[in-house]
Formats: structure tokens, sequence, C-alpha cells
């Protein structure tokens, strides 16, 4: 068994995309044309509720077992076209949700009534405020300033959700909703939820592979919701994107968790269950709630509930879960298993301690929060994380495995953090640092090697070329996982492992928020632990993108500097825009020689260099700083037929 998990995407969504990591592939967004002829928007009936913030789940049924209740006055009218345009789409920002959710698993149906507030955060007026949701879902009904609303419903070609499809209401505004101003919608909308693969099998993915990924759906025993990019089962407002339109579709999903950031959310959440099936666990947004089980009777269902009330978003999607699994304690987590996998669980709870040290030296002695880790149902469903979840296959898997995803899923318990580069980069970077403490330097920078391709045609060749994605407001995964990673290790070698895990250890997510006028908080925190400044760093890589460094050794003049010993001058180019500083090492019979030396950006620079003995090889870099082309130069100074020799690699050779 091997494990690629991506935070937040399946990886095998990402692998099917084949362009996940092509971000240089943006192209403009195509009219959305339906793959197939708009179904008709076939409304759930509901009672009207009596007063505003009522729970609204009052139905009665009849004697054929089927729910029924007063049709809502504003139930939306399915159209053949779309209302609204990319520009109103992007212009809808969610600043709040309060949200009644109602479950019934033995259906796969959810019903939901929300209070949405949000704002313009557009250039122009906003004359209707579009809202989507999946395709398998129905708009009901829409509230404004306490009235009803006539709304068209579209159906968008997007696979922003499994089904590849959303159901768009154009809400009308009796006035246009002006720039940087709010307003409240109270909306209600139902349907089932069942697992369907329909936007991967449609661009060719085998169906079980494609079920693997797309395992969403409201169940007995399990249901997983992950929210934008996988099922939208809340209201949302995005730009229809398709896979296979480069990495469109996954810098969307990357938006719309940075838009919600600082986004206020409340839930209260009702789920009922047959004799004998109660849910054991329910995790909501990342995080594990307590569930509150009534038995109405004997021979009746029972209903459990759950809240979050006051609650933040981070750089998340919305996502629910609730299952039927055994708990099983382990150091500073909880895994939920089906029975069936109870017996990996000790192998599990082995690789978390083993990881746990190195999480203590570098973060702190406990974590935030406690690690959940729920099974998922099938052995192949593709691992999700958010918050403090990781939803994966509980399997036997070797140590060397187990360590690894759970040094990158403990990061998050630890060390959580509205930033995504913070949060992100911080798992990537432990992970790699479990692998240094099991097989040397090399092999760590290598794991990040295997991505810096990706990362250079990502980046802007010129930051007057393009803004690329500064690590403040990345979205991109390459960007705030994988570039991310490297800031943490450059940052690493600069200001030494002491400063830079008394920083980590001193890191506030709460103060963290906002966005940062003149130095970032956790520049700060290296600053005063470590005494040195800072700011170049922060400049050209985190608080503006200026792409990669290119670097070059132009030249090498080594003379002699007194018996048995040489000074090497090292000419230092860097074509690029980013300054860096890198490991200068001069190697010689006698040993070798190591100096860290800052390259400025568009500039060249001399180090001198005294070595014992006759210098035999010269090397810029050691893969530790991400380069357009190559991560390593080496010089040859040993004489050949043709002279010295100078070459570029972009793998690490030497520790």
């Amino acid at each position: 068994m091997k494990y690629f998990f991506v935070r937040a995407v399946a990886v095998p969504l990402a692998a099917v995309a084949l362009t996940v990591f092509s971000a240089a592939a943006q192209s403009s967004n195509p009219p959305a044309s339906p793959r197939s002829a708009p179904s008709t928007n076939a409304q759930q009936p509901r009672q009207t509720p009596e007063a505003p913030g009522q729970v609204i789940f009052s139905r009665s049924t009849g004697n054929n077992g089927q729910t029924s209740a007063q049709a809502g006055a504003a139930a939306g009218s399915q159209t053949a076209a779309p209302t609204a345009n990319d520009a109103e789409r992007a212009a809808v920002a969610f600043t709040a949700y309060e949200m009644d959710v109602h479950l019934r698993p033995a259906e796969h149906y959810i019903a939901v009534r929300a209070l949405l507030t949000v704002r313009n955060s557009g250039q122009s007026p906003l004359p209707l405020i579009p809202l989507q949701i999946s395709s398998s879902l129905n708009w009901e009904r829409i509230r404004v300033e306490n009235k009803d609303v006539h709304f068209p419903v579209a159906t968008l070609n997007s696979d922003e959700d499994h089904t590849g499809q959303l159901h768009e209401a154009a809400v009308p505004l009796a006035q246009p909703l002006a720039p940087g101003a709010s307003m409240q919608l109270d909306v209600t909308y139902s349907g089932a939820i069942e697992q369907t693969a329909k936007r991967l099998i449609a661009i060719g993915t085998p169906e079980d592979v494609a079920l693997r990924s797309d395992w969403d759906r409201i169940g007995l025993d399990f249901t997983g919701l992950r929210g934008f990019g996988n099922v939208v089962w809340y209201p949302v407002s995005s730009v229809p994107v398709i896979l296979g339109d480069g990495a469109r579709v996954f810098d969307e999903m990357g938006e719309h968790k940075l838009h919600m950031t600082g986004v206020h959310f409340q839930l209260r959440l009702s789920v009922e269950f047959s004799i004998g099936n109660a849910p054991t666990v329910a995790v909501i947004n990342g995080y594990p709630e307590p569930l509150s089980i009534t038995n109405a009777g004997v021979d009746v269902e029972g209903v459990a509930t759950a809240n979050v009330a006051g609650a933040t978003l981070g750089f998340e999607t919305p996502s629910l879960f609730i299952a039927n699994r055994e708990p099983h304690k382990a150091t500073n987590a909880t895994l939920w298993t089906l029975p069936t996998n109870a017996a990996a669980v000790p192998a599990w709870s082995t690789a978390i301690s083993d990881v746990t040290p190195l999480l203590q030296d570098w973060l702190g002695e406990r974590p935030r929060s406690q690690l959940t880790i729920l099974d998922l149902p099938g052995a192949g469903d593709a691992p999700f994380e958010t918050g403090v979840l990781l939803a994966i296959p509980v399997q036997p898997a070797p140590a060397e495995q187990l360590d690894s995803v759970l040094a990158h899923a403990l990061t998050h318990a630890w060390m959580p953090s509205p930033r995504a580069w913070i949060s992100e980069g911080a798992a990537q970077f432990m992970r790699t640092l479990w692998i240094e403490k099991q097989s040397g330097r090399k092999k760590a920078l290598e794991s990040l090697e295997a991505f810096r391709s990706a990362l250079a045609l990502a980046e802007p060749s010129s930051p007057g070329q393009s803004s690329g994605q500064p690590l403040n407001e990345a979205y991109s995964p390459v960007y705030y996982r994988v570039k991310a990673a490297y800031v943490l290790w450059m940052l690493r070698d600069i200001v030494g492992d002491s400063t830079l895990a008394s920083a980590f250890r001193a890191y506030n997510p709460a103060e963290d928020v906002g966005s940062p006028s003149g130095r970032s908080y956790f520049e700060k925190l290296l600053e005063q632990t470590g005494n040195r400044d800072l700011s170049w760093f922060f400049s050209d890589w985190i608080d503006a993108d200026k792409g990669l460094p290119d670097l070059s050794i132009a030249g090498v003049y080594p003379s002699v500097a007194s018996p048995g010993s040489w000074l090497v001058a090292v000419n230092i180019a860097n074509n690029g825009y980013a300054a860096a500083e890198v490991p200068v090492s001069v190697r010689s019979p006698d040993g070798s020689v190591t100096q860290r030396v800052l390259v400025p950006a568009r500039a060249r620079i001399v180090r001198r260099i005294l070595v014992l003995n006759k210098p035999t090889e010269v090397q810029v870099n050691d893969g530790v700083v991400p380069e357009i082309e190559a991560s390593i130069h080496i010089t040859n100074l040993t004489p050949t037929a043709g002279g010295s020799s100078s070459s570029s690699s972009p793998n690490p050779q030497k520790q």
C-alpha cells in the first residue's frame, strides 16, 4: 500500500487531471455548455418555518412512507441558460454561514436551511446574487429581507462538484448591492448525495479508480462531504471550470479555501438513524464534535445531534463527516476504525509514537489538538486531510510509509495556522525532517527535488511578467506545499535549527491574522529568537513572488596562499529575480570548507575561501534552494584532457 495524500484534494483526482501543477496553463473560462440537456429541477416540498431562526425540519409521513409538506412560495424555476456571469460570480464573497443541516442517511438525503451573509467584493453594483449547490441538490426557497423571491435556476457544467454540474440560483435584488456592501440571504435546499464519479468517468478515468477518488456520499455507516472541489453541499459562488483545462479546477479549489479564511461558521446538525445504527463520531470542518444521541423508543428511529457555534474558518472548505466506527486511543490521536481493520491499529499507534519525539523537539511538548484518524469505507479510497482530521483507509503498511504520513498529519495537530503556507509548509517540512533523520539530508532534499520542476514551471520567469503567488496569498498547492517547504528548509539553514524551532514553538495562530502591514508575524518571531534581519528573505520569498533564483558558477580562480594552503575565488552569478543564500563548498584531498553566501538578484558576487591542499572541486548550492533549472552546480578543478569541467544538476548528489 502506498500513500500519496494531498491535503483537501484526492490524489487520484490529481493524477487523472494530469495537469495539477501545470499552473502556467491559465486560459480564460469558456461559456458553460451543458454536457446533456438540463434536467427538470424537481422540488422537494417543505413546510414554511413559522419564524426565522427556527429549525425547519417539520415533516409528515403518509401511508406510502413518503415525506410531504407544503411547497415554498418561491421555489426556483429551471432555465436553459445561466442568468449570472463570471464577473458577478467572482464578486460574491461569503462572510458568514449559519446552517441547520438534517440528514436521513438511509435515503442519502440532506435538507438544509442556511442564513448566508454575503459581501460584494467587486467594483460594480450587483443586480443579483448567484448561489450554487451540487446538481444532486435542489433549491427550494430563498428569502431576501424577509421576503420570498422568485429565482431562475440553471445547470452549469463544473467539475468543482463530483457530479460534474452545479445548480445555480440567480437571486434578483430589489436594489443592486453596492461594492463593499453586505446583505443576508435565507435559503433552503435539499436532495440526495450518493457516491458518483461522473466528472472523472467523463474524462476517461476507469470507474473503479474514479470511485476511489470520489467517495463523497451520505450513507448509513459513513457520511463524508468534503466540500467545494469534491461535493458542493453548502452554497457557494464560483466560476465554473472543468478538468483538463490546465490547473484551473485545483486553482479554483485553492482560491475558494483562501476566500473562506476568516468566515464565521455555525452549524446545527441532526442525523436520523435506525435501530442499532447510531453514529459514533462526527467531524465538522476537520475537528471532532460531541454527538448527543436520542433514542425515541425501542422500535422508533433515533436522532443524533451536534453543534458548531462561533467558529472561524481557516484555509479550508467546510466539511462534514459522520460515521459508525470503533475508537482506539493512541498517543495524541484517536483512530476510528471499521471492526475489520482493528488489527492494523497497533502498527499505526507505533508509527505515531515513533515520530512524536521529533515533533516535540521542533514544535513543543504537546499538540494543540488531538489528531483524528477516520477509517474510510474502501481499502483503496484516496486519503483526505483537513484541520486535525486524517481520513484514510486504516490498513497495514510498512513502517516507513506510516511514519512519513503521520509526521505530516500530526504536524497539523501541533501547529495549526490560518496561513496555508505555514500550515502545509510546516507539515511537509516535518515530513522531510523525518526522512532526514532516517536516511540523511540527501534523501530529504531528493524528496523536495521531485516537485521542483513543477514549481519552476508555475513560477513567473520575471516579476514583471506576472504577479505569481506570494506565499501569504498562495492558493495553488505547488506554492503553499512545495515552495513553502523549501522556504522553511532555507530558513533552517539561515537561522539554525534552534531559532526556527523556537519560532515554531512560540507561534500562536490567533495572532497571525489579517494581511500584514510591514513585517509579518512569523518574520518577527524569527527575528526575535534569532536576532537577525530577515527582511531581504521575506521580501523575495514570502511577501512577493519574484520567481526562483538562477545560479551558476561564473568562474573559479585558485591561487597559492602559503605553503600547503590555497585561496579559491568563486565567482557566483544569479540571473534570477530572487536573492538566495546558498552553501558554497571547496573540496580538496584534506577535506572541504563550506561557507554560506548571499547572492543578490540579478548580480554576481565573488567569495574567497581558504583551504588546505590544492582544491579539486567547487560546489554551489546543495539542493536546498530551488532554482529554475538546477539545484546543484559543480566545477571540477582536477586537470583532465580537456581541462577542468563544470556541471549543474537538478538532483542532490553530495551531503
